[in-house]
């Protein structure tokens, strides 16, 4: 779901309560740099996608898919460095 109000946009499953949303974006402050943000994909095949498909658009390897036992077991995770150097992450939070 999107819902936009002037200098804010929000995405996420919100129930119509702001503060449901997940991913906030807001105008009028100075910029952030690397930032890290993770998304949750639904399988491996779509992670591993996700990493393909950035690394062909121009992003830079930061962690080829795969397990992140570190984090928890069956956390599998891929990291890619956008053009501006901000760290986005896709994982797989496997049962």
């Amino acid at each position: 779901m999107l819902d936009s109000d002037e200098g804010a946009c929000s995405f996420g499953l919100g129930s119509g309560k702001r503060e449901a949303y997940d991913l906030w974006i807001l105008e009028g402050h100075e910029p952030s740099t690397r930032v890290h943000f993770a998304f949750v994909a639904g399988d491996r095949t779509a992670l591993d996608s996700f990493h393909s498909a950035a690394l062909g658009a121009g992003g830079r390897d930061n962690g080829a898919p795969g397990l992140r036992p570190k984090h928890h077991e069956g956390y599998y995770g891929a990291f890619v460095l956008d053009p501006d150097g901000n760290n986005i992450e896709a994982v797989h939070h496997e049962q």
